[in-house]
């Protein structure tokens, strides 16, 4: 037992160090306006839902309908020990043309599909962060991410909010997550988003515990608010720029607008001279 634990302590170690000794050679933090830990979604908002009640068999992959909190940027705090961040990454900053998409919630097999053969067609590559509980039963999909090069985050298992979790919750949402990519890549995950973007000190050192960088984002689509492909296309083409990262899910709810605005977006960035690519992790 005590061999065991001291291989996967040391698995976790050579993660954690390849993800720090990556990320600063890859990505520069870009700070976010200061603000402290989220507090609850404005009137008018909906709440986020009571987490699954406890049963035997696994239950079915929840709705993600509240809000991403964009305005929120995790508090001032003194630096854990290092290299946990306080802040997430928000944006690439590298020489030229250079932006990053990203997609959330996944995989479904209704729509990933789709978005990885649109990627795969104009030769780019992009950003997955997965929710187990969706990884789990879609680990084709996985596979698939990565022969084509992308990259696969850990997204949580089922899209809490982190603020409100313990921190052995909190341990348990991100470590199930990684477990399941880490089984069917063979690698786990070295990036992680929080969920809404609801950032706080326990996630940031349990997330560099098992060897992840935190990324954040620079533009939100708002797809999930399934606002139709003409939305999303505008608002990308509005915050397109050098170092951005692209908010968008490919699970939750319906996300035929998304599929469909990724047709139309993709080719016209790279007809701008975009360099569609990924942090070097």
């Amino acid at each position: 037992m005590k061999e065991d634990q001291q291989s996967f302590r040391g698995r976790r170690a050579v993660l954690r160090l390849a993800a720090c000794v990556g990320a600063v050679a890859g990505v520069h933090v870009l700070t976010a306006d200061p603000a402290g830990t989220p507090g609850p979604p404005a009137p008018g908002e909906p709440r986020p839902a009571a987490g699954p009640p406890k049963a035997a068999a696994r239950l079915k992959p929840s709705a993600y309908r509240l809000r991403p909190m964009t305005a929120y940027a995790p508090p001032r705090l003194r630096p854990a020990r290092p290299p946990v961040r306080s802040k997430p990454f928000l944006r690439m900053d590298e020489q030229g043309r250079t932006m990053v998409l990203t997609f959330d919630d996944g995989p479904d097999p209704h729509y990933t599909p789709d978005i990885l053969k649109t990627l795969r067609r104009h030769g780019v590559r992009a950003m997955f962060f997965v929710c187990g509980e969706m990884a789990v039963d879609n680990q084709d999909l996985l596979r698939e991410m990565i022969d084509d090069g992308h990259v696969i985050g850990n997204h949580s298992w089922d899209h809490p909010l982190m603020p409100k979790l313990s921190r052995s919750r909190i341990r348990s949402q991100l470590e199930r997550t990684s477990d399941v990519v880490e089984k069917a890549v063979r690698e786990a995950p070295r990036w992680y988003r929080a969920p809404y973007g609801a950032w706080n000190r326990a996630s940031f050192e349990i997330g560099a515990d098992l060897g992840m960088e935190p990324l954040g984002w620079t533009v939100d689509t708002l797809d999930w608010t399934e606002p139709g492909p003409s939305a999303i296309v505008r608002r990308v083409r509005a915050g397109a720029g050098e170092g951005v990262v692209v908010l968008s899910h490919d699970a939750g709810g319906n996300r035929s607008g998304t599929v469909s605005a990724l047709r139309t977006y993709l080719p016209e960035l790279l007809d701008q001279g975009y360099r569609l690519t990924v942090p070097h992790a």
